[in-house]
């Protein structure tokens, strides 16, 4: 069964009426309560405020990175472990191919269900995970092949077993390895980018951001608690944070914007996919086109150009 937000009740209420009618064969109020329904769905979504998207971004039904990965890649096996502690099933590895050509995937996965969020951390990894993402990523740079993270975080897990096994010595030393790494890398959020646990696997050559997708330094829950100590008025820090996609687009922190389903891709997972997967393809021929140097010089006066100051 779909799962509908607050702001979607008159989209569930036509939906329902829709099912009403089809059991009872009405061919006729089903054409009138579809054309209702792409009206009113039209009209929801066309002014989406910045909470509403972040609703999205957390949607259960979105799709999240093994989604991707099952649509997407062909023949693909998945990597364990980060040779050290353990395997951390906060992040998933995989090699395959998208369209024949060869890749890697790097991505944080939530899990679906209490069993699964369970094993899965909530999407929150381990320093292990991000060691075994630095290492398939090395990996990766050996065998000259592209990679593709999928970036769907709340934030790295910041428990105490992950500190006393340097959580954030793990998360530096993947900016500043991820940074240097001499293959063509694209990172993607597709739902939540969360602080150092979305960045630890978003220094790439292309940023881009699914259009329903948030990125932030701190959950708009945690800026609230923060500035004005009541949780509660996460509408209003979502609002100032600036953390939806076009925020950041306008702001250039990302490269891209990659299109969705009108009405989220949590209705059509598989365009949605379609949308990463071409964006994906087209942007590693950009990259596979320049040489060495010009793909890493750009890489830099990227990097180097996030933010502004004042002397």
């Amino acid at each position: 069964m779909a799962t509908y937000l607050d702001f979607e009740n008159a989209i569930k209420q036509i939906d329902n009426d829709i099912t009403s009618a089809k059991i009872k064969n009405d061919i006729e109020a089903v054409k009138i309560l579809e054309k209702d329904l792409e009206k009113e769905t039209a009209k929801t979504y066309k002014n989406l405020s910045d909470y509403q998207k972040l609703q999205l971004a957390r949607h259960p039904d979105r799709p999240y990175a093994l989604d991707y990965v099952r649509i997407l890649l062909k023949d693909y096996y998945e990597i364990h472990g980060d040779r050290a502690f353990k395997d951390d099933s906060a992040i998933i590895c995989f090699i395959g191919y998208i369209a024949g050509e060869k890749v890697v995937v790097i991505g944080e996965q939530k899990g679906r269900g209490t069993k699964y969020k369970l094993k899965r951390n909530f999407g929150m990894p381990n320093p292990e995970g991000y060691r075994k993402a630095l290492r398939v990523a090395k990996m990766a740079e050996k065998f000259h092949l592209p990679i593709l993270f999928l970036v769907d975080t709340p934030g790295a897990y910041p428990g105490i077993g992950a500190e006393e096994r340097g959580q954030s010595e793990a998360i530096a030393r993947n900016l500043l390895e991820l940074s240097r790494l001499n293959t063509p890398s694209i990172s993607i959020v597709i739902g939540e980018g969360g602080s150092g646990g979305a960045l630890a696997i978003g220094v790439s050559d292309k940023l881009a951001m699914m259009k329903y997708s948030i990125f932030s330094v701190i959950s708009p829950e945690g800026c609230a608690a923060i500035l004005w100590n009541d949780p509660s008025k996460q509408k209003q820090a979502t609002k100032a944070m600036k953390i939806t996609a076009e925020d950041l687009k306008n702001l250039n922190l990302i490269d891209d914007i990659i299109d969705e389903p009108f009405n989220g891709a949590h209705r059509d997972k598989y365009a949605a996919a379609e949308s990463l997967g071409n964006y994906f393809l087209n942007q590693i021929k950009e990259l596979q086109a320049m040489n060495t140097e010009q793909r890493m010089q750009k890489r830099y006066e990227k990097l180097i150009s996030v933010g502004s100051y004042k002397e």
